[in-house]
């Protein structure tokens, strides 16, 4: 008896033929039939989900993920139709053969019966043409109405920040609306988009998804014209954050203003002197430095990364996240680095994250134990396939060997797999370290370089401002 996974997908709720009850109701049907077994951990579902790209479809990847261990979880995938596995036939043509081909899985439409001699591959092309097609059309047909919607001036999107929907419609929402005018006052009155997010994080608001603001969420509602009462959209979908887009449509809407006329051009005034500024302005420095990468701030544990005064900064700091400025300059930072280096090298005294190498046997403990745990519950299924009379006797006995064969080995793996002798790291740490520090010091090695060796013995190193004090964490 075959193991078989189910892969069930909706695009939307009102799907009534596709629902994932009524597919996995008939694809349970069809492995009855035809002698799978369908275990409930292999059962995947993507629900309101587009099947058009994979990167967003989390039980998607869960699966292909699964697929791609050994020994193979199961023997096939089953579907409701083609067009659930995807509606790009180039994702379809990956996927499928990938998991044909390295994992010896195959992947069945249960209501699509292409056959399996040479004329199949040409038949499941052709379905999988017509559902890229459908797919393809859909899409337009989406697009076309939205933009019709548009030109109504009705809402398309979830609401703004400072709006609440109700019956279809943007209504002021009387608990933020107020705190966008203030951001528009603000910005207007000189204060920096930074000190608004700050603030405005301070007081426990939240963007309509629930994340903290920043730099650019406050820079996106004073050119937001959904303000001035407007609605905004762009039918070809290439939007610029500046919103230059020819395609862009800005009508009038249907719903009240929270910000008047006047103030809205103030600020886009002010806007437009602001970006012309700052494009005459030269670039952020792009050079490397020795501890790119490494450097992480006390307060939220955000990189810090290069600022134009040659110092660095925490990254979510400067985008109005974290509240802690963690300002040091590179020349400071880099002094202290080496003799807290110097330092461990002298005394033997480290901070370790060990991590096992990869030698000859390169899988972790965790791995392995899922591994014998996926066994366990194979043998389970032999079991119930046994009592059930769907394994005879010598069935079950050959099965029983195989798996426990298998768990045999796989504990001799976890026996193999030991943690590194400390005393043996810090050793190698020690001398490591002393014959690093000249190229480090030396200013004929490039930033890269030196970068490059501090990466292959620090894991991170974290900078504490209100002390001007390091921890510096190793790996072996």
């Amino acid at each position: 008896m075959k193991i078989a996974a189910a892969y069930i997908r909706v695009s939307t709720d009102d799907q009534i033929e596709y629902s994932p009850s009524s597919q996995l109701e008939k694809i349970r049907e069809y492995a009855k039939r035809n002698d799978y077994i369908l275990p409930d951990e292999y059962i995947f579902i993507d629900e309101g989900i587009s099947g058009r790209h994979t990167q967003n479809r989390a039980g998607f990847n869960k699966m292909i993920g699964i697929a791609k261990t050994k020994p193979k979880p199961f023997d096939t995938i089953l579907l409701w139709k083609f067009s659930r596995f995807a509606r790009n036939r180039e994702d379809s043509i990956v996927y499928k053969s990938m998991l044909r081909k390295q994992c010896g899985i195959d992947v069945i439409s249960i209501s699509e019966n292409v056959g399996d001699d040479k004329m199949s591959v040409l038949i499941e092309a052709l379905i999988e043409a017509m559902d890229e097609y459908y797919s393809i059309n859909l899409a337009e047909e989406v697009r076309r109405g939205m933009t019709e919607k548009a030109s109504r001036g009705e809402p398309l999107t979830i609401p703004s920040f400072g709006y609440k929907m109700e019956k279809g419609k943007y209504i002021p929402n009387p608990e933020t609306a107020p705190v966008v005018q203030r951001i528009f006052n603000d910005y207007l009155n000189g204060k920096a988009v930074r000190e608004i997010a700050v603030d405005i994080n301070n007081e426990g608001y939240r963007t309509i998804r629930g994340n903290r603001f920043e730099n650019r969420t406050i820079q996106y509602i004073i050119s937001n014209p959904v303000y001035i009462g407007k609605i905004r959209w762009t039918p070809t979908g290439r939007v610029r954050r500046d919103y230059s887009n020819p395609d862009t449509m800005i009508v009038q809407g249907t719903h009240e203003s929270i910000i008047d006329i006047d103030t809205w051009n103030a600020v886009q005034n002010k806007l437009k002197t602001a970006n012309k500024t700052k494009y005459m302005r030269d670039k952020p420095a792009t050079t490397p430095f020795m501890l790119q990468g490494l450097v992480r701030c006390s307060a939220c544990g955000s990189t810090l990364c290069h600022t134009r005064d040659n110092s660095i900064q925490c990254h979510s700091y400067a985008h109005g996240k974290c509240t802690v400025s963690h300002s040091i300059s590179l020349r400071k930072i880099n002094a202290m680095v080496l003799n807290a280096l110097e330092k461990s090298a002298a005394t033997g005294e480290f901070k370790l994250e060990i991590q096992p190498k990869n030698t000859n046997n390169p899988i972790a403990t965790e791995s392995i134990l899922n591994q014998i745990d996926k066994e366990n519950k194979k043998f389970e299924r032999v079991k119930d396939a046994y009592e059930n009379g769907i394994y005879t006797l010598d069935e079950f006995k050959e099965s029983r060997k195989k798996i426990n064969d298998t768990i045999e080995k796989l504990n001799q793996k976890i026996a193999e797999t030991k943690e590194p002798d400390k005393q043996k790291v810090i050793s190698q740490l020690q001398h490591k370290i002393i014959d690093v520090l000249p190229a480090l010091r030396s200013p004929a090695v490039t930033e890269t370089e030196k970068n490059s060796i501090l990466k292959s013995f620090i894991r991170k190193i974290i900078f504490y401002r209100t002390t001007e004090d390091i921890d510096v964490f190793f790996y072996a």
